[in-house]
């Protein structure tokens, strides 16, 4: 795939601390977990990690604790430019995160140093953007509104994905971003309809609240969703067994993204995502579950319609 623009990705990096259990804990239940591991996590390490994997060109501006020096370096290694990933003496963030029998998982987040963007640091990062390029966020890092307006009067593009969804988004200048990224329960709470609503329903009241923006809905095993204006495409999911569902809302992203950057149509973006998300889900973990370009294609190429 041949690259056009640079996507700059101001995305959180955590520790994930994953426990095995055969149920998600109820509240006042003590429950013994038969496995944990630790590894890289974080929305925006996923996004970036999953970006590079499959192909794309990802500026990495996140901040990490010293002693966790190893996790900048699984990035660097990936094809991650971590040139503006800025080692410091705080925590790092970090995630404690359940995985039940069923591949659902639940997950408390620690924000830590994720939160300690400053002004004029979100300005020197956006002073290395050119018009054109892509801006990526989540909302596990604090400065969002700054750097929503700053990329803006940039031209530069952005794309946002509302995770963890708070109060807090509904004050964000959403209008400013290009491009959205939502789950079911995401999409309902911006949309102000009800989850259990149709993916036509969520479509539509997304539509009318942000009428420019263009939005890629992820409904799970329901597939995806693009919306932008009287457009709409839909993206069946492959059905799979899945082991952990942590990562896979990010490595569609990041596959996604990676496809768009090559400049390929809006439903070889959402196939690429698709199946990427599909292999992510069938292998524990999150970063380690992200998979490689090479896999992500030659599962496409095995459920392409014959010509």
């Amino acid at each position: 795939m041949t690259v056009t623009t640079m996507l700059h990705n101001l995305g959180s990096i955590n520790l994930d601390h994953v426990y095995r259990v055969p149920h998600l804990v109820a509240p006042g239940e003590t429950l013994a977990s038969r496995e944990y591991r630790v590894g890289l996590g974080g929305k925006g390490a996923n996004q970036s990690l999953a970006m590079a994997l499959a192909g794309g060109e990802v500026a990495h501006w996140g901040r990490l604790g010293r002693q966790d020096a190893w996790a900048r370096e699984i990035l660097a290694r990936a094809g991650v430019d971590v040139s503006s990933l800025a080692l410091v003496d705080e925590p790092s963030g970090h995630a404690i995160i359940q995985v039940d029998d069923l591949g659902e998982n639940a997950i408390l987040l620690f924000a830590g140093a994720n939160h300690g963007f400053q002004p004029e640091a979100i300005e020197a990062s956006l002073d290395t953007t050119r018009p054109g390029d892509w801006l990526l966020a989540q909302n596990e890092c604090n400065g969002l509104v700054e750097i929503m307006e700053g990329a803006h009067r940039r031209g530069v593009s952005i794309a946002f994905n509302p995770a963890p969804m708070t109060d807090s988004v509904a004050s964000l200048p959403l209008t400013h971003c290009r491009l959205l990224f939502v789950n079911r329960s995401e999409a309902a709470r911006l949309g102000d309809v009800e989850p259990s609503a149709s993916a036509e329903t969520l479509l539509d009241a997304l539509a009318a609240k942000l009428t420019d923006v263009e939005t890629v809905l992820t409904l799970g095993g329901e597939g995806a969703w693009y919306q932008h204006g009287s457009e709409r495409f839909h993206q069946a999911a492959l059905a799979v067994e899945p082991v952990d569902t942590t990562g896979a809302g990010d490595t569609f992203i990041g596959y996604y993204l990676a496809a768009l950057q090559a400049g390929l149509p809006v439903p070889d973006c959402l196939a690429r995502a698709t199946m990427a998300a599909a292999l992510c889900v069938q292998h524990p973990g999150a970063a380690d579950s992200i998979p490689r370009r090479d896999t992500v294609e030659s599962l496409l190429a095995k459920h392409r319609p014959p010509s």
